[in-house]
């Protein structure tokens, strides 16, 4: 039977409305659970000393007297992938060449979100008793909300080749106007990308590195061990144990031989625990900018420099996109970055590789997620942990001879001035010269 309205059960009404509408966020941060992202990163330039790789060593202080040189590493993927994943630049914290290892933490705590709290690591890591985590900073902007401003004024082609193999295939390589219709950009640089699946930074995360610690891992460093996050509002629970297989990943060994204007030969070790590889080189040649992947199908293979999973690696190396993890050496075809070929001109230019060794990933969570979670299982918690290794290489260029020339083993200066105290010039002074214009100088 219907009762006529009061104005008691009209306010009683909006009263219990009220109460529901403001006890809803509670109710989420009941029951939504607290998650840690953990990206574990291992970085080198191939055929360089580590303690040269340094922000103080030979290529760092040569990258840091490079303009744009940042720029140039974040786009190749060197540093970390904390460019892609918390939109965050380290290199803006410490200057120079970005640090060999890397270890990313985001949390996101529902319970009390935007509260500082910690990771507690076990001592192997050499990185003290525990990492800060910490909110960003109001003025840092959230990933993907970089402006890109206005596109300069280029001139010159895109051309694509790809493919292991001492010749260029038929059909290559696809070419663009860099000052063409952008669409027809597109279709050439056409290829897959990474599932996005970073931890989409906001105010209500806490984050490592940060202002107040950006202690990096150690040649010396294991994860190995228990983990544990601690701070107001963190389920007690929360504690993971990281074994030899979710270790930091060793740096790949890569070696290369020939000439820029010959078929490059790039050879290296089984990367333990990789479970798929992948190689990207770019360079330029006059006004041309020239791309090349390891991918035996046609792909720009620029959107592949991120952490993937072992089920789409798994497929991508059955699509011949990806290499498996038996590959132990791959072909750069002959002349793509010298000044002849596909209608160019011009002298030939350095190219700048990189190289990608995907690592397991690993997740927790409490209670333990079933095989089959039923319907509405959700956890406590939950973390992941990524890992990769990747490195750089200038192709045709002996990095390593010229890096003796500066300064050996040691750190001391190699048969300098002693009077003076001046180091000597590097054994190929040229290649300084190739790398500074490379990264836009």
């Amino acid at each position: 039977m219907n009762r006529p309205s009061t104005p008691a059960r009209r306010l009683a009404a909006c009263s219990a409305g009220l109460a529901t509408a403001l006890a809803a966020p509670f109710a989420l941060a009941q029951t939504a659970p607290t998650q840690l992202w953990v990206d574990v990163s291992t970085s080198t330039f191939a055929g360089m000393p580590e303690f040269m790789q340094s922000g103080s060593g030979f290529l760092g202080g040569l990258m840091g007297k490079v303009t744009g040189s940042s720029a140039a590493l974040r786009q190749y993927g060197h540093a970390s992938g904390r460019f892609i994943q918390q939109g965050t630049d380290q290199s803006r914290m410490g200057g120079g060449m970005p640090p060999t290892r890397v270890v990313d933490v985001a949390l996101l705590n529902p319970r009390r979100p935007g509260v500082e709290a910690a990771l507690a690591i076990p001592p192997g890591m050499r990185m003290g008793e525990a990492l800060p985590l910490v909110p960003p900073n109001p003025g840092e902007r959230e990933a993907g909300d970089a402006d890109p401003g206005k596109p300069p004024e280029i001139k010159g082609r895109i051309l694509v080749y790809w493919g292991c193999s001492p010749t260029v295939r038929p059909g290559q390589p696809r070419i663009a106007n860099l000052g063409g219709d952008p669409a027809k950009w597109a279709q050439v640089l056409a290829g897959r990308h990474a599932p996005e699946r970073a931890a989409r930074v906001g105010a209500q995360h806490a984050l490592y590195p940060n202002e107040k610690n950006q202690v990096n891992p150690s040649a010396e460093s294991s994860l190995q061990g228990e983990h544990r996050v601690q701070g107001e509002g963190v389920p007690e629970s929360m504690g993971f144990t990281l074994g030899p297989g979710q270790d930091l990943m060793p740096s790949i060994q890569l070696q290369s031989q020939g000439a820029v204007t010959d078929s490059i030969q790039l050879r290296w070790e089984p990367v333990d625990r990789a479970h798929a590889y992948h190689l990207h080189a770019m360079g330029m040649v006059g006004d041309d900018m020239v791309l090349w992947s390891s991918s035996e199908i046609a792909d720009a293979g620029l959107g592949l420099f991120d952490y993937l999973g072992e089920s789409t690696t798994a497929k991508w190396v059955r699509d011949k996109l990806l290499l498996p993890a038996s590959a132990a050496e791959c072909a750069v075809p002959k002349g793509i970055f010298a000044g002849d070929g596909a209608g160019r001109s011009g002298e030939a230019g350095a190219a700048m590789l990189r190289m990608i060794a995907y690592g397991p990933e690993s997740h927790f969570s409490h209670p333990v997620r079933p095989a089959k979670p039923p319907a509405g299982w959700k956890p406590e918690w939950t973390v992941r942990v990524r890992t990769k290794s990747q490195t750089m290489a200038m192709l045709g260029v002996d990095m390593a001879g010229m890096a003796a020339g500066q300064r050996a083993p040691g750190g001391n200066d190699r048969e300098g001035d002693e009077s003076t105290g001046q180091r000597p010039e590097p054994q190929a002074p040229g290649a300084i010269n190739i790398l500074r214009g490379l990264f836009g100088r």
